[in-house]
């Protein structure tokens, strides 16, 4: 490898892993508005197989460096070799990294617009990007580029109108801008620099200055809802152990133990984690009735998660549940709608015999078959449970059907001492800002939180502790922009570029 190509070749990378540093945990967000710039000044000038292999370098490193976690859960709990998981992770890595390396090649078509509009096209072709890696083969929006901002609160407000694309769209277009203005300046094209700048710079003022007006109305929220007072109970209970008939009854004595320490705060509603209840519920077994009993004691509602099945014909169906009761009577429960690949079923199972499921169960669950709320007296519960915190969807249709507060429970032990719990709750930020709502979130072994509904986290845990979150939080149902619209923003914007692609690219045909 020559010393032009070697050079090329570290941009590359320094840009895969400039991305992999502005997310949680190293929370380096300020990277994120530079970290195209290598990628860009390598394939400057270069033949579109040339771009696609830098582009493909910058993806690759980036995804290794970001979901090396895959690997592991893998190998720790599918019963899959090292091997095997390694490489799983590694075809996925590819499969998402070529989104990023078609990035440089689009951009070459829009060269030679007027004004602001090739930066305001090459932003247009990365959210286009996002928005087809979000909703292709099940969608997979983890780690977007917007959800690096997740901590920067007057920033993430525009997510309210435009989701997290909203974000990703303003950090490109400074990448962009950045580039032009420092690596590809000429004095010819002075004019059409300053026009970029000038338009940028009312870009993100606006943004800003919308994020604080939307701070001070949020902190005039209106609403007929109470307060509510809630405590989270993080058990941090051993993947290994929870799914051992042996150990069941130990689990409730945890959850018990760790719910009555939260008696003082006197709460309305106690929130166990993604199949906290490692059983069928709805069996009405001794372990049910205790549950049943720790809610009387308590005088609160209980949210948890256990596995649960339905009988059709000769065929036993199963669900990841969430269930609600208080101490008389289930209130309400919700089936899991969007499932976890390999973890709640196998993919193409004839093909993949040798893959195991990361969930104990009888065999595969099914997802549920509507998204509704759960009612507790005069508040309505949209609950989430896992990964669907990843998918704005799901929470926008809660918001749609009344929904007053996200619960998120999830089960994230399978991740480990990774970056993937850390990433998965920034996630969940965004849920709240782009729908107006608070998120109780509780996690087996972290991070639990308390999300307030302008995205800032209130109160969090640690990784891998016991933990009792208690917090009284107010509910209420103010729909926004984007609840109402979802991703009008992210799709107006792709249907426009590709339109606009679509046309260059017959111009240059005819030409």
């Amino acid at each position: 490898m020559d010393k032009a190509n070697l050079k090329n070749f570290s941009l590359a990378m320094l840009s895969g892993l400039m991305l992999t540093l502005s997310f949680p945990p190293v929370d380096l967000h300020w990277l994120a508005w530079i970290s195209l710039v290598p990628l860009l000044i390598s394939t400057t000038g270069k033949s579109a197989f040339a771009a696609l292999k830098l582009g493909l370098i910058t993806g690759l490193t980036h995804y290794l460096s970001l979901i090396y976690w895959i690997a592991l859960v893998l190998s720790n709990y599918g019963n899959i070799s090292i091997f095997i998981s390694i490489s799983i992770m590694v075809l996925l890595a590819l499969y998402i990294s070529f989104y990023i390396a078609f990035f440089p090649i689009i951009l070459n078509f829009f060269k030679n617009e007027n004004g602001f509009l090739p930066i305001f096209w090459g932003a247009s072709a990365w959210i286009a990007l996002e928005y087809l890696r979000a909703h292709l083969l099940t969608g997979l929006p983890w780690c977007l580029l917007g959800y690096s901002q997740y901590s920067i609160i007057s920033l993430i407000q525009i997510s309210a109108r435009t989701g997290v694309y909203g974000v990703s769209f303003i950090i490109v277009i400074v990448n962009l801008l950045i580039y032009n203005l420092i690596f590809n300046f000429n004095i010819k094209k002075a004019k059409k620099l300053v026009i970029k700048t000038i338009f940028t710079s009312i870009l993100i003022g606006s943004v800003i200055l919308y994020g604080y007006y939307a701070l001070n109305k949020k902190t005039g929220f209106e609403t007929d809802k109470e307060k509510i007072r809630a405590a989270l109970i993080q058990a941090n209970i051993d993947q290994t152990l929870k799914w051992r008939p042996e150990f069941q009854e130990k689990t409730i004595d945890i959850y018990r133990k760790l719910s009555k320490k939260s008696a003082c705060f006197n709460p309305d509603i106690i929130v166990w984690p993604e199949t906290a209840v490692p059983f069928f519920f709805q069996d009405m077994s001794k372990f049910s009735e205790e549950i049943f009993n720790i809610s009387k004691v308590s005088g609160a509602n209980i949210l948890f998660g256990s596995p649960a099945y339905s009988r059709e014909m000769d065929k036993i169906r199963y669900y990841n549940r969430a269930y609600l009761l208080n101490k008389a009577k289930i209130l309400g429960y919700y089936d899991k709608v969007h499932l976890v690949p390999f973890g709640e079923y196998v993919p193409l199972k004839k093909f993949l015999p040798f893959i195991n499921r990361l969930v104990v169960a009888s065999g595969d669950f099914l997802p549920g078959k509507s998204i509704n709320p759960i009612t507790m007296g005069d508040i309505k519960i949209g609950p989430l449970i896992c990964f669907e915190s990843i998918f704005p969807n799901i929470s926008r249709i809660h918001s749609h059907h009344g929904s007053d507060l996200l619960v998120n429970i999830t089960n994230d032990a399978w991740f480990g001492r990774t970056s993937a719990p850390y990433q998965h709750l920034s996630m969940a930020v965004f849920r709240c800002v782009e729908n107006g709502l608070p998120m109780l979130r509780a996690a087996n072994t972290g991070i639990s939180a308390f999300i307030h509904q302008n995205g800032k986290i209130v109160k969090k845990g640690r990784l891998f502790t016991e933990e009792v979150l208690m917090e009284e939080i107010q509910c209420g149902n103010n729909k926004t922009f984007y609840s109402k619209y979802g991703d009008i923003f992210a799709i107006i914007i792709a249907l426009a570029f590709f339109v606009k692609l679509f046309w260059l690219i017959l111009m240059k045909k005819r030409g």
